[in-house]
């Protein structure tokens, strides 16, 4: 044997080497319309995040493909006659990420942490919540304030996950910088704007159902580019396919395609009274907001930019909800009303509107949309395309007119609707407030009963639907649209829009 052949059998046994090991350490990469925020359940805000969430970070309960609330780190739950006090069983043989265990303890930490850390986003998920007891090392006992109908459906989100008391304590503020959680990923690294890399944790409580060693998230802004990128093999998952490209998946043998009708929506947000930029006819004349809706034709906006796939909506539940309110049906189009309107009031058009839209072909595709047709009625609005991330905190400090937004939804209606509309919530960027809604909300959180609850919301539809009073136009509820390389086994779409690992194989 010569040292040339010798030298190029080396090689090529090395070559196989490496290849066997990479295919024994299998890597899913999934594709992310944006960058998340902080990967802090208690301060994060982002649908994204959520999406990378559900691999570290497990929760007290969760939802199944029904939308029927399951245990997932709880065994079981118990509500008090009044209402006002829920005991939970918690699972044992937890562990966290840092080998810490859960129990009582640490779980009674993570909703104090929720419920008291400077700038939480969970406060007011979860703020009935007056106090919360340990029992015994693995049940506590959530105090209310009132009975609050809505709370098991809190937990089955950012609110119930469980962090680990003495990482969370170490870290402080920048907990965010490197999460531990007790979910069947731990994290491993995070390059803003690049990647999110999560590792299997050997100690999961479920580990039998996890068979993925590695997960990495890859944010890609461009829907047209993720599509490639899972087309050329360099991801196998990607999220937010465009509606326009589903064609293109489902003729591709190589590709599949996931869908659900989501449980959120997407619409306009009008700054009525947060700063400056609130000083105009829109915010101040609700004839002039009735004549903006005019303009707008929903069914459309669907076939022009989504294909159709969408359903046209004007309410924070989808007409297929058994909470929408039929009694106020989406609006039809009506351009000469619209003009009618703006001349009854005196406003000189074309009325000058910031529009701010976050980055990305499909948001672009609608927002054109909405200003060819708002034109026609009068209106001008100024598109200005803004990096996602920086649209949150420029919609915080009232630097919009109109903001094209959107909300991934929740099972229960109070979490799709209190957020936007009640004084000083957290996404309320509008400034709408309303007392009367206010109390009509806190109304609808003490009835356990649908009925009882969807009469509450009808009184609370007629408050913010006409005029858009709420601060918010309602235009559509997505589909959820997942596409993913033939090679992954058991992905299972489940409406609130998030990418379950547990279960998911790699051919």
């Amino acid at each position: 044997m010569t040292a040339i052949f010798r030298f190029a059998l080396a090689l090529l046994l090395s070559s196989m080497a490496m290849a066997t090991v990479a295919l024994a350490q299998s890597n899913l990469r999934i594709g992310l319309a944006e960058d998340p925020d902080v990967m802090d359940p208690t301060l994060a805000r982002t649908y994204v995040g959520r999406i990378v969430f559900a691999s570290i970070c497990d929760k007290l309960f969760d939802i199944d493909d029904k939308l029927a609330i399951v245990p997932q780190l709880a065994l079981s739950h118990e509500t008090s006659a009044d209402g006002k006090t829920v005991t939970i069983k918690l699972r044992p043989g937890v562990t966290f990420h840092d080998g810490e265990a859960f129990d009582a303890e640490a779980a009674k930490y993570s909703l104090d942490r929720h419920l008291t850390m400077k700038g939480s986003y969970r406060k007011p998920d979860i703020g009935v919540v007056d106090s919360v007891d340990v029992v015994d090392p693995m049940t506590i006992k959530l105090n209310l304030k009132q009975p609050f109908s809505p709370l098991l459906a809190q937990l089955t989100d950012r609110a119930g996950m469980m962090v680990s008391p003495k990482a969370a304590e170490a870290a402080g503020d920048k907990f965010g910088l490197h999460p531990v959680c007790a979910g069947p990923y731990k994290f491993v690294e995070r390059v803003q704007q690049d990647r999110i890399v999560v590792e299997k944790f050997k100690d999961y409580w479920n580990k039998d159902n996890v068979f993925i060693d590695r997960i990495t998230y890859l944010p890609v802004v461009d829907g047209t580019v993720r599509l490639a990128n899972l087309r050329a093999g360099s991801l196998e998952l990607i999220e937010r396919v465009q509606a326009t490209d589903i064609k293109t998946v489902r003729d591709n043998a190589k590709l599949k395609l996931a869908k659900a009708v989501s449980l959120g929506y997407a619409g306009l947000q009008l700054n009525l009274d947060n700063g400056p930029k609130a000083s105009n006819p829109l915010a101040k004349n609700r004839k002039v907001r009735e004549a903006f809706e005019l303009s707008i034709d929903r069914e459309a906006l669907n076939q022009v930019v989504f294909n159709g796939e969408f359903v046209p909506g004007n309410q924070w539940v989808s007409p297929q909800n058994p909470y929408y309110q039929s009694k106020f049906p989406v609006p039809k189009r009506d351009v000469e009303k619209a003009k009618a309107l703006l001349k009854e009031v005196g406003v000189t058009t074309p009325l000058a509107l910031d529009f701010m839209v976050v980055n990305g072909p499909e948001n672009r595709a609608v927002a054109e949309t909405v200003q060819a047709m708002a034109a026609e009625a009068g209106f001008d609005l100024k598109i200005r395309v803004t990096e996602f991330a920086t649209s949150i905190k420029l919609a915080e400090d009232g630097d919009f007119q109109l903001y094209l937004f959107g909300w991934s939804g929740r099972t229960d209606p109070d979490a799709n609707a209190y957020i936007i509309q009640a004084c000083k919530a957290p996404l309320n960027y509008s400034h709408y407030c309303d007392p009367e809604v206010d109390a009509l909300h806190q109304e609808a959180r003490r009835i356990s009963d649908q009925a009882g609850r969807k009469a509450v919301y009808e009184k609370i539809a007629a408050k913010v639907l006409p005029g858009i009073d709420g601060g918010f136009l309602y235009l559509w509820h997505p589909q959820v649209l997942i596409a993913l390389s033939e090679r992954i086994d058991g992905y299972k779409q489940m409406p609130d829009g998030l990418v379950r690992v547990i279960g998911l194989r790699l051919k």
